[in-house]
């Protein structure tokens, strides 16, 4: 079993390969670059040669064109002669056409397999930030889960929470001498919320049966690592939805998932697209939590990949914790584009050999 994997072509004429120790896939890593520089291809080439190795990935296809991972290319391909003489020139040299095991998820169930959990298991805390709750809101929610928890109640679907929630609503004024104030109508926005992410679809996500995490990370008869695809294009029209889902995730795996030390080689390597979709107006806590994650669910043998244009669409603590890095090219049109320029090459060391901002501007496509 080989203990690198291929990322790509460097050095003069992009003619030396460039591989990455499986033993390190998981400290975590970034994936740049501006739109059509050749990100996809990147997460496709790493998801195919890691599940070559045995390593189960779960990536988000929020373009819609990682399907073809299921499917052999073949030499009639109009492309053929131009992806041989590229893989020649970026030493691939055992580049050849072949499929790969293939599991296809939605949450919303239409793409491929429905993907489900509770609503006790998703948590006060993500659940607030699902339906963007401001402070006093998100401390009903708490009180309401804490009535559940202590009476034993149920909490699978949104019809339970909203249930639950009238009856928090009917006994306020008992409830607010023990918890706090419980505002009718705090539970009135609470519950008006949740009417509209059941028009998004988001009743789909909250039932039984819950996901079960060893389903993702199965490895076929001939070793090879099973290939998660999360069906995303429709869920970019409810981004909460999908950034949270990412996050439930990330903490469903750092929560079950046993201690492995550091191994041969990950358990599981995820790839999180749009990654500033996680972050964009998260609170505090909710950054902080992702942090702490990410930072320790390395030892659950669990690598973390973040896809997005721009380093800095990451907070600096989570941003120091990616220790694997594919940059590629970022444009300097407009005086934002060039700070955010001169702030990735910034997060990259010092290089005698190069500048690091101008390499940046002209990196090669793909």
């Amino acid at each position: 079993m080989k203990d690198r994997i291929f990322v790509g072509g460097g050095g003069e004429g992009y003619a030396v390969p460039q591989e990455l120790l499986l033993k390190y896939a998981n400290r975590h890593g970034l994936i740049a670059g501006a739109t059509g520089t050749g990100k996809t291809v990147t997460l496709q080439i790493l998801a195919e040669e890691l599940s070559a190795a045995g390593v189960p990935v779960f990536m988000s296809d929020v373009k819609g064109d990682l399907s073809g991972l299921a499917v052999a290319g073949s030499e009639g391909f109009k492309l053929h002669d131009a992806f041989m003489e590229r893989a020649a020139k970026i030493g691939f040299d055992d580049y050849t056409y072949d499929s790969f095991p293939v599991t296809f998820w939605d949450l919303f169930g239409k793409s491929g397999h429905p993907i489900r959990t509770t609503v006790a298991e998703m948590g006060p805390l993500l659940i607030s930030r699902l339906l963007e709750l401001s402070e006093a809101q998100e401390g009903v929610l708490n009180i309401a889960f804490r009535v559940a928890d202590e009476q034993g109640l149920p909490l699978l679907d949104l019809k339970d929470l909203q249930s639950l929630l009238v009856w928090v609503g009917q006994n306020g004024k008992d409830l607010s001498l023990r918890y706090g104030n419980v505002s009718p109508s705090s539970i009135g926005t609470i519950q008006r919320r949740l009417l509209v992410l059941e028009n998004q679809g988001g009743v789909n996500l909250f039932g039984e049966p819950a996901l079960e995490l060893a389903d993702m990370m199965m490895v076929d008869a001939d070793g090879r690592g099973r290939i998660n695809i999360l069906a995303s294009d429709a869920l970019m029209a409810a981004p909460k939805l999908y950034a949270t889902f990412l996050i439930w995730l990330l903490s469903e795996l750092f929560e079950e998932l046993p201690e492995v030390g550091d191994p041969d080689k990950p358990k599981l390597v995820l790839f999180f697209d749009e990654a500033h979709l996680l972050f964009d107006g998260a609170p505090k806590p909710m950054i902080d939590k992702i942090e702490q994650v990410a930072r320790l669910i390395r030892s659950k043998g669990v690598g973390v990949f973040f896809v997005t244009q721009n380093p800095g669409d990451i907070p600096e603590d989570i941003l120091g914790q990616l220790g694997n890095r594919v940059q590629h090219a970022l444009r300097a049109f407009t005086a934002r584009d060039r700070k955010q320029l001169l702030h990735a090459a910034e997060t990259y060391r010092d290089n005698p050999r190069f500048d690091t901002a101008q390499a940046i501007r002209e990196v090669g496509v793909g």
